[in-house]
């Protein structure tokens, strides 16, 4: 069993950063995949990056290639998300998610077992 919990989000401008933090209960953490997802208003959910549980693979979605940055600290039980030059479109709330995957499908919440409370992020124009 793993709990998370979001931290981190709020109002920025566009241009500004956010990191957004991720902590997990459960001694297993360090063996589980965490991917960050998010979902607009009116909008699908979407995936945004994900890091394997050593930390050894990383994927990104194209929107936020070379913008954001996933790591992850298992001595802490948290995965970060660091979010620069935010754009308006970056607006929604941002969830994480563990899960033990054995496809490769990083970026598929199908792969994912356990879900945070998420956490809002806006960027204003």
């Amino acid at each position: 069993q793993v709990q998370l919990v979001e931290s981190g989000g709020g109002l920025v401008q566009a241009g500004n950063s956010l990191r957004l933090s991720c902590a997990a209960s459960g001694r297993t953490f360090s063996v589980h995949a965490v991917g960050w997802f998010r979902q607009a208003p009116g909008k699908e959910r979407e995936s945004v990056a994900a890091i394997s549980g050593s930390g050894g693979t990383i994927d990104y979605t194209d929107s936020v290639q070379g913008r954001f940055t996933i790591s992850r600290d298992n001595a802490k039980n948290t995965v970060f998300l660091q979010m620069d030059s935010l754009k308006p479109e970056d607006t929604a709330v941002y969830y994480c998610a563990a899960g033990l995957i054995r496809s490769g499908r990083w970026l598929d919440p199908l792969e994912y077992k356990y879900w945070g409370q998420g956490t809002q992020v806006t960027v204003s124009s």
